[in-house]
């Protein structure tokens, strides 16, 4: 069986769950479900990152060991993705025994390499960011008189210790022959672009380890240092896979990395790098998103804006913020989060289209023939033309789907939804029930059923529940779409005479504008 490896960055621990790691994670969760379905052996990774100097510092002004506070946050997250449908097959903690292991072999590699050595670091530092600066850097984004990140604006501090580094500027050249060769490695192209322009400025050799902290894995053989999160946070999509135990674990490389654009340098420049010191394949694709403002704001707390997802859940249903998330906006693009554009959407295409296509299809079905399917007479250019257009919906989304193209994907599945409402409207069931042409009716009838069946199957990834409900309707039985496989369920004419629909009930009642 083909296997498949899709992971979201690891989350820190200094930080309450908030959109942003929701919409990640829940962009993974469709990918691994589709995979699933479509007979792949998947592997689904989230987790979290607990090391480095801002976790240390958090703990000690609330006066508890840094282990405590990742612990409190580890729960949060851990209670929060069964909430919202995640499927993840695996949680890693950077503080595990098991990543411990991998981190210190991935240093071994490298060092063996000859690609790690001891100097001398002096730059300034963003503790919030956990970015250096060089005195150019500062300079030539106005910063220099203010002594301000240029990313977050906050005061940088000037850092002087003892430190390993990793010869980043030896990769240089590989790593951009790698991106030349691979068009599909970083995506979307906007990011590509910024990588290659990046890693064609010049590579500076990165410092990879720390003394002004304890909170991380210890150096081997050199345990005043503390291994840096550039190696650290990043080495734990092998340790998840029993790395090193497992010298090339079973899921790697990863089919893709999806991250958010303001962590795509370390993924796309420092991991690949570290990855080719070692001897590793590297991922096959990267993935960074873009962000999300509220009402048109930045999200932050002291505009008291931030979207917890609890506070979402407890409004909306998990399956419809899903659905939203991937639809409104190209994913890789920034977006914003509107409360009215959230429920148009809703109403429009889930409550309008979708759901109608669900009640009025079932209810004509159980009025005109007991919720009973019948035999299907000869095809019409109408019925073909449906048919067509579910089975080339189906080539579609699979081809979006390996773009991560989720807004597309939605849109090719609801120009199907469309189409069937629209033949409903051409060829009138009532009209044919009260004409008593009882063949045509029955062909209509069960055309309308089988696309709705098939809708839902390729939508089960992006609302499970919700296309749970839809599919038990049209198996008259409780039915779990995670079980289904697209080899098995995917086909047109699955369902035969005889068989017995329940009666429609409401999956998605209209939302008060």
């Amino acid at each position: 069986m083909e296997s498949y490896y899709v992971t979201t960055p690891i989350y820190y621990v200094n930080d309450e769950p908030h959109l942003g790691h929701m919409y990640t994670t829940i962009a993974a969760d469709v990918l691994a479900r589709y995979q699933r379905m479509s007979s792949r052996d998947v592997f689904f990774l989230t987790g979290v990152d607990e090391h480095g100097q801002k976790v240390e510092q958090a703990a000690e002004a609330r006066g508890i060991a840094p282990i405590e506070l990742a612990d409190q946050v580890v729960a949060r997250y851990k209670s929060l993705w069964p909430e919202l449908g995640i499927s993840n097959d695996d949680f890693i903690r950077t503080s595990s025994d098991r990543h411990k292991a991998g981190v210190q072999a991935m240093w071994r590699r490298l060092e063996n390499a000859g690609t790690i050595y001891k100097d001398f670091y002096e730059d300034w530092y963003c503790v919030p960011c956990e970015t250096y600066w060089t005195e150019t850097q500062l300079k030539d984004a106005e910063c220099w008189d203010s002594k301000h990140c240029p990313d977050c604006k906050r005061e940088v501090e000037k850092i002087q210790e003892e430190s390993y580094f990793f010869r980043l500027s030896a990769f240089q050249e590989q790593l951009l022959e790698h991106i030349h060769a691979n068009p599909d490695f970083i995506a979307p192209l906007s990011r590509r672009n910024e990588v290659i322009s990046f890693v064609e400025s010049g590579l500076r050799d990165l410092s990879v380890s720390r003394t002004t902290f304890s909170w991380g894995v210890p150096v081997p053989g050199d345990e005043k240092h503390v291994i840096y999160v550039w190696i650290d946070a990043l080495t734990n999509y092998l340790s998840a896979l029993g790395f090193p135990d497992q010298e090339q674990p079973e899921h790697w490389p990863a089919d893709v990395h999806l991250i958010g654009k303001d962590i795509l340098r370390f993924h796309a420049i420092y991991w690949p790098c570290m990855l080719m010191a070692a001897g590793l394949p590297l991922p096959k694709r990267i993935y960074a998103h873009g962000w999300w403002t509220v009402e048109g704001e930045k999200m932050s707390k002291s505009k008291g804006n931030a979207l917890r997802p609890a506070d979402l859940l407890a409004e909306y249903h998990a399956d419809v913020l899903r659905y939203f998330l991937l639809r409104e906006v190209p994913f890789g693009q920034d977006g914003d989060f509107s409360f009215s554009a959230l429920k148009q959407r809703y109403n429009s295409e889930l409550a309008n289209d979708v759901g109608n296509l669900l009640n009025r299809s079932l209810s004509m079905l159980t009025k005109y023939n007991g919720g009973v399917l019948a035999d299907v007479g000869e095809e019409s250019d109408s019925d073909r033309a449906l048919i067509a257009d579910v089975e080339a919906m189906q080539r579609d989304v699979a081809e979006l789907m390996e773009k991560q193209a989720f807004h597309l994907v939605l849109d090719r599945i609801n120009v199907v939804v469309r189409h069937g409402n629209r033949y409903v409207e051409d060829n009138a069931p009532w009209a044919l029930a009260k004409a008593g042409d009882t063949a045509r009716l029955n062909s209509v009838l069960y055309h309308l059923v089988e696309t709705l069946r098939l809708v839902a199957v390729q939508l089960s990834p992006f609302m499970p529940e919700k296309m749970n409900q839809m599919l038990s309707q049209i198996y008259s039985e409780d039915v779990s779409a995670t079980s289904f496989t697209f080899i098995e369920h995917g086909g047109w004419g699955l369902l035969k005479a005889g068989h017995q629909c329940a009666k429609a009930q409401p999956v998605f009642p209209r939302m008060d504008a």
